[in-house]
């Protein structure tokens, strides 16, 4: 063979390497890894940050905003995640019934 018949070979592909296949301990690092952290540009680069955590597949934020009881967000000083509403009303009736 030429050398110019190798070239032509090595562009059209016919001598590429395969990539090889992971065993079972480096599948479940990738899978930890992508658990774990997520892909983010930064400064036009690709860098892996961590990810935010999370309930259940939902922002921490937004669970806390779902699920919070008036006096809990209170009690944690969220008072600017409460509504007018919340505040005005009592959240407990039999508590207020007896007074």
């Amino acid at each position: 063979m030429r050398q110019r018949e190798k070239v032509q070979k090595m562009l059209w592909g016919e001598q590429v390497m395969r990539k090889r296949k992971l065993n079972a301990a480096e599948k479940a690092e990738k899978i930890q890894r992508q658990k774990e952290f997520m892909t983010a540009f930064i400064n036009g680069k690709q860098k892996r940050v961590r990810r935010p955590p999370t309930i259940d597949g939902v922002d921490v934020n937004d669970f806390i905003l779902r699920n919070a009881d008036p006096l809990w967000l209170h009690q944690n000083e969220m008072w600017e995640n409460m509504t007018y509403d919340e505040v005005s009303r009592p959240h407990n009736k039999r508590l207020h019934s007896e007074g």
